[in-house]
């Protein structure tokens, strides 16, 4: 009986990260073909893909407080979901990459940024926005980043991702963190 447990826990975890995979593709979809929609088309899907996550974070909620051997896991997903809810966190793929615990495929991104920004292919703005974003989740993930990693963060830290790092830092418990997450989603929403 304690197989058929893991079994299901693996397939409701499964579940859910395919359920956040899609939400953030969508998200990732949205800002790709922003040219292609109108101002008013491309506000009301993104509003509409917001209070989806919104509806999916209460929904690990839900999950976290009847079954405690997923509170790790959905933890995390529920901070990458408040971090998109909260837009500290602005690019979709580095969201995606957060929440799946990713900080190879993250330093893979930023490399290719790193390049495509020599070559004129990424704009300066840009690049500052998503190596912020990718060097914060890197950090979170407790991975070490170079002394010019950290004096990039110190320079161009945005209120947002501040707060972010601030208050996923002072939180100790999963229960401050869940009520966090949870009061962020109800005053964006």
């Amino acid at each position: 009986m304690a197989s058929r447990g893991k079994s299901e826990t693996g397939k409701l975890r499964q579940n859910m990260e395919e359920q956040l995979d899609r939400l953030m593709q969508q998200l990732q979809d949205l800002e790709e073909c922003r040219e292609e929609l109108d101002e008013e088309e491309y506000e009301e899907t993104k509003k509409e893909t917001l209070e989806q996550l919104s509806e999916f974070n209460d929904s690990l909620k839900k999950i976290m407080t009847g079954d405690m051997t997923l509170v790790d896991e959905l933890g995390g997903m529920q901070l990458a979901i408040q971090a998109a809810i909260s837009q500290a966190f602005k690019t979709p793929e580095v969201i995606r990459l957060f929440a799946k615990k990713q900080p190879g495929q993250l330093r893979t991104r930023l490399a290719e940024m790193d390049r495509d920004v020599m070559v004129g292919k990424l704009s300066q703005g840009m690049y500052t926005q998503q190596k912020m974003e990718i060097l914060t989740a890197l950090r979170k993930l407790g991975e070490k980043l170079t002394s010019a990693d950290e004096a990039f963060l110190t320079e161009n830290a945005t209120a947002l991702l501040s707060q972010f790092e601030k208050v996923t830092a002072n939180l100790g418990s999963e229960d401050k963190i869940m009520a966090l997450a949870s009061s962020g989603v109800k005053t964006e929403a």
